[in-house]
């Protein structure tokens, strides 16, 4: 499992991280505080409080697919 810290400060950024993460065949959950939601749940990303970096916890042990992965996501990333 990988873990990094994104930010989805927008209705359109929202929207493009779910179609971007439904690419892949990977599951997603954001941690915000004590809440786990779905990252593929625009309804549940909406329930968190956005104006905060969120985590995001990528479930895979492919080194290649977490590469390609962050690769996609480098928009949301907070460096």
């Amino acid at each position: 499992m990988k873990t990094v810290r994104i930010s989805l400060n927008s209705i359109d950024k929202v929207k493009s991280f779910v179609n971007d993460l439904t690419k892949f065949d990977v599951d997603f959950d954001l941690v915000s505080g004590r809440y786990v939601i779905d990252a593929k749940s625009i309804m549940g990303i909406f329930s968190l409080d956005l104006s905060k970096p969120i985590d995001l916890n990528i479930h895979t042990e492919s080194e290649s697919s977490v590469a390609e992965i962050l690769g996609v996501l480098s928009p949301y990333i907070i460096k």
